[in-house]
């Protein structure tokens, strides 16, 4: 699943809408150059599962747990630049928290896979024309099946926000000054108007 960003802020507001589908016991892996989004879609998913403090980077603290807001969900939040190996992730001892909390690790490619097989997989890319480009990768578990569904809901949303809202003027019959001329639809106009209505139904 590829997805552009074309504004920075996009890739904040990527990780609310991912944060919907987000459980105790995911793991988050991320990776990209410096400056691709991987904070800020972090910051997306700390707000989203309404998380208590800031989410900065933790490149000096290395990791921060976040308590659970509204859905009760800690994130735990990790940056694997500074680790050596397997031993100093270990030290972290993040094993007792990956089991009931969403942990995000940023560098964690080839390092954090080893706290859960199932884990999702975000590649980021920033563009010379500062586009985001974001790579979602399933391993394991069910996460082919709920990135399928977050692909629905994604493409849904996209639907319904280039459907224009209709005013109540708009909606009005009014009479027209041709008096010759019929009001009803043509059976090609009807059928399109049918189509219209089962493209939102399936969303």
């Amino acid at each position: 699943m590829k997805i552009e960003m074309p504004k920075a802020e996009d890739t904040h507001m990527f990780g609310t809408q991912l944060a919907d589908v987000l459980r105790p016991g995911d793991l988050v892996i991320l990776t990209g150059d410096l400056g691709a989004g991987k904070t800020a879609l972090t910051k997306g998913i700390g707000a989203g599962l309404g998380v208590s403090g800031t989410i900065t980077s933790p490149t000096f603290v290395i990791a921060r747990t976040h308590r659970g807001g509204q859905r009760r969900i800690p994130l735990v939040h990790v940056d694997a630049y500074r680790l050596g190996g397997l031993e100093e992730l270990d030290d972290l001892d993040l094993d007792t928290d990956v089991a009931t909390s969403v942990t995000c690790v940023e560098w964690g490619a080839g390092l954090a896979e080893r706290l859960s097989e199932a884990h999702l997989e975000i590649k980021l890319v920033r563009r010379a024309d500062d586009v985001r480009e974001i790579e979602l990768l399933a391993h394991g578990g069910d996460w082919t099946q709920r990135l399928a569904a977050f692909a629905h809901t994604l493409s849904c949303a996209d639907h319904a926000s280039a459907i224009p809202a209709q005013t109540g003027a708009e909606s009005e019959t009014h009479p027209s000054t041709d008096h010759h001329q019929s009001a009803q639809k043509t059976p090609a106009e009807t059928n399109s108007a049918r189509q219209d209505r089962t493209i939102g139904a399936a969303c």
